[in-house]
């Protein structure tokens, strides 16, 4: 094999592991109160590094004990950019790869090209996060788009590795619907990162600290319309008022109807796969996944949201959407003329 087009492979899989660190590493940030840990950006406190800024962040600390700024969460935030960065020179070089490498049938220059434009938003949202204060829509959106390069590297990493696709159509060929199907779930599961995203940034999780009910009902009263205004400040309405105990209810619970739903549609999904040669270990992972992340959700509620149970229910998220990635990947039938270069790669 080409040897760029080895170093080419190697890049992705790196990045797609880092990705899933740095997506994880986030939610760990937020968790554990560390978004404002440098109140400014890129740097902190304008230098390159909590040790260089020493002196400022005790200041602040000092000021306000209970306050978001502290050495530890200091380093916390700063790690976080540091490996965000990595990533995103490791994104450039693959995109500068992929299209010396275009037409090797394992690359896919735009797609590459679509990543550096994704990591370039990334960093202006990882920007507004803190010069905006941890906005709900500023952090969900950060969320989402380190979720989209996720699946977009993991949909590179399948087709670098040369991983077969399944025939669409005709004699022994994927059904149509089940092609469908598995557009709709990923499209659901995004959904439903997106709610859980809310519900993290809005510090809703335990809105409901009973489980599978909320406060003893299967319907609480909730504050719907408050709860999903987009454009607020965190921990507020739209008109400056503090965000109530019903609106917090109203977000956590939607989070909740919306798991019954995904993981519906996904489970029926995974054994109808895992029935299918060729599929079976997909279909059956995609179940194993499922039931995993439900019950990482509920012990989140029985525990009250411990940092290490809530970090992982986010890589549980992850690893979901990049099953369905690979499974809307191998769904999506490739064109006859390159079917035989899509054949499994011994690495």
């Amino acid at each position: 094999m080409d040897r760029a087009l080895m170093l080419y492979r190697r890049l992705v899989l790196l990045a797609l592991g880092l990705t899933a660190c740095v997506v994880v590493f986030g939610a760990y940030v937020r968790l554990s109160d560390a978004g404002l840990g440098c109140p400014d950006w890129p740097g902190c406190y304008g230098k390159l590094s909590p040790a260089h800024a020493a002196a400022e962040i005790l200041d602040a600390h000092e000021a306000a004990p209970h306050g978001p700024v502290s050495l530890p969460k200091a380093w916390k935030e700063m790690t976080h950019r540091y490996l965000a960065a990595s990533l995103g020179l490791l994104i450039i070089a693959i995109a500068f790869l992929a299209w010396r490498l275009r037409s090797q049938a394992t690359v896919s220059a735009r797609v590459a090209s679509l990543l550096v434009g994704v990591v370039v938003f990334q960093g202006l949202l990882g920007k507004w996060t803190v010069t905006l204060l941890l906005k709900p829509a500023i952090v969900t959106a950060h969320l989402l788009g380190g979720m989209t390069t996720l699946a977009l590297l993991a949909w590179l990493a399948l087709r670098a590795m040369g991983v077969a696709r399944l025939q669409a159509g005709g004699v022994g060929g994927v059904a149509p619907r089940l092609c469908m199907a598995a557009r709709i779930g990923l499209a659901l599961l995004f959904a439903q990162i997106a709610l859980g995203g809310w519900t993290s940034t809005n510090y809703a999780a335990l809105a409901c600290t009973d489980f599978p009910t909320c406060h003893g009902s299967l319907w609480p009263r909730a504050d719907y319309g408050n709860a999903f205004h987009v454009v607020r400040e965190l921990g507020m309405t739209a008109d400056g008022e503090l965000l109530s105990n019903a609106a917090l209810t109203a977000i956590h619970w939607a989070h909740r109807i919306g798991a019954v739903v995904v993981g519906t549609v996904l489970l029926a999904l995974g054994f109808t796969l895992a029935g299918r040669k060729g599929m079976e270990r997909l279909g059956l992972a995609l179940a194993a996944a499922l039931l995993l992340q439900v019950s990482l959700g509920a012990a989140n509620v029985w525990l009250s949201l411990p940092l290490g149970l809530a970090a992982a229910h986010n890589a549980g998220a992850a690893l979901l959407l990049a099953l369905m990635v690979s499974i809307n990947y191998r769904l999506a039938g490739a064109p006859a003329r390159a079917r035989h270069e899509l054949a499994i790669v011994t690495v």
